[in-house]
């Protein structure tokens, strides 16, 4: 591997969060579309798994993963427990993901059911956000999903949410 790409191998591995082109561009003092590049370059020498690790874009930046290839293995050795959510929890994320930005009163509509406590566990754990509030009378929170959201299901964007149709299926009452 050549000197540069091992350099933002490092960087990558240290960061422990996802790193976005122009926080790398401001840290390493390049363009942006050079260590774009570069990046680019970095994933696909990882492509082939050699290294155990992969770069993944996510929540509009890039991270190291461990390889699929390895993930088998990872499982083995380190028994990971992946974060919990209750029934009730992954509900109201739906909602929330695929609605936002919205009411804790829209919420408690479409599921029938108190929504407090749920939606304070979910900003907790970061995953919900206040984002605004809705120009009503009462001026309502809105809220939606936070970046840690996309890091944790692994999405680059709310774009990638699979089509409703397709993706949980939510209690929702019309």
């Amino acid at each position: 591997m050549e000197p540069k790409l091992s350099e933002l191998l490092a960087v990558f591995f240290a960061a422990g969060k996802p790193l976005t082109a122009a926080e790398l561009a401001r840290g390493l003092g390049e363009e942006e579309t050079a260590v774009l590049r570069r990046v680019q370059r970095l994933a696909r020498e990882l492509e082939s798994g050699a290294c155990g690790v992969a770069l993944e874009e996510v929540a509009g930046g890039w991270r190291l993963i461990v390889h699929p290839g390895q993930v088998e293995l990872v499982q083995r050795v380190l028994k990971p427990r992946p974060p919990r959510l209750s029934a009730a929890a992954l509900e109201v994320l739906a909602i929330v993901a695929y609605h936002q930005p919205i009411t804790r009163p829209e919420i408690e509509a479409m599921r029938g059911k108190n929504s407090d406590a749920v939606l304070e566990g979910l900003q907790e754990r970061g995953l919900v956000e206040v984002v605004g509030e809705k120009p009503v009378v009462g001026r309502p929170r809105l809220y939606g999903t936070t970046q840690k959201f996309l890091e944790v299901f692994g999405l680059a964007s709310l774009a990638e949410l699979p089509p409703l149709e397709e993706g949980p299926r939510l209690l929702l009452r019309d």
